[in-house]
């Protein structure tokens, strides 16, 4: 069974920066690892997303703004947040993708408020 633990979030003005980690634990062999997003009255969607490789898939809304990295030795997740906005306010899930059918799992979710 997977476990995510989230940590980062909060509050921060616009044009600031925060830092979202998710450390995944269980024996699973992760394909993939990455953040979504889900603001009010939106549907949930993929912010940054790292397949094992290196591979890396960003939204428009947050290219050349957010970063996402990957401990392989951590099973670890990363999403390095700059220059936020307003619109970027939403709750963050950590999702991770393993197995040889590429199951998914979810993290509980963490705030994220920018003020303009």
């Amino acid at each position: 069974q997977v476990q995510l633990v989230e940590s980062g979030g909060g509050l921060v003005q616009a044009g600031g920066s925060l830092r979202l980690s998710c450390a995944a634990s269980g024996s699973i062999s992760i394909k993939a690892m990455g953040w979504y997003r889900q603001g009010p009255g939106n549907q949930r969607e993929l912010v940054a997303r790292i397949i094992s490789g290196g591979t890396t898939n960003y939204a428009d809304s947050v290219k050349g703004r957010f970063t996402v990295s990957r401990d392989n030795a951590e099973n670890t997740v990363h999403l390095q947040m700059s220059s936020l906005k307003p619109e970027d306010t939403a709750v963050y899930y950590c999702n991770v993708e393993y197995g040889p059918f590429w199951a998914q799992a979810w993290g509980q979710g963490t705030q994220v408020t920018v003020s303009s």
